[in-house]
């Protein structure tokens, strides 16, 4: 499934709860069902800068070429934005996370219904993302 496609159905999904409330509940399930990350990685290099709860993001790449993102953090809403990034970025190619633009968070609402820390958090997480896809990219790139 495509970066795209991913960002359509969490779209589809979020748009079942009218109500922000719902939505919190839904980031919030999501979090709890987040894998476990290693405590080997929550590492002051995975740590995530700008976010106010603390936040880890760690990727690699696969031997197909697909970046591998795990993440946690130690705030409930916060890990359930975590794992809303990782389910629509994790598994995708470097180049195909630094040409899709997250239209769901946009469309999910989330600029004017986050807090402003959240939402500072989000944008760094997601910056975070695209530095590492920056970097697998250029990697693969030389590769050839």
């Amino acid at each position: 499934m495509s970066i795209q496609e991913r960002q359509n159905k969490i779209i589809a999904d979020f748009s079942a709860y009218t109500d922000w409330e719902d939505r919190y509940k839904k980031i919030i399930e999501m979090g709890k069902a987040l894998p476990e990350m290693p405590e080997s990685l929550k590492t002051e290099a995975n740590a995530v800068k700008g976010c106010q709860s603390q936040v880890w993001l760690h990727a690699s790449l696969n031997d197909q070429g697909q970046m591998i993102i795990q993440g946690d953090s130690d705030a409930l809403i916060v890990k359930g934005l975590v794992a809303l990034l990782l389910s629509v970025y994790s598994g995708g190619a470097p180049a195909e996370v630094l040409a899709t633009p997250p239209e769901f968070l946009k469309a999910l609402g989330f600029e004017g219904n986050l807090s402003p820390s959240r939402a500072n958090g989000l944008h760094s997480m997601l910056k975070q993302i695209k530095n590492y896809a920056m970097a697998f990219d250029y990697l693969l790139k030389t590769k050839r």
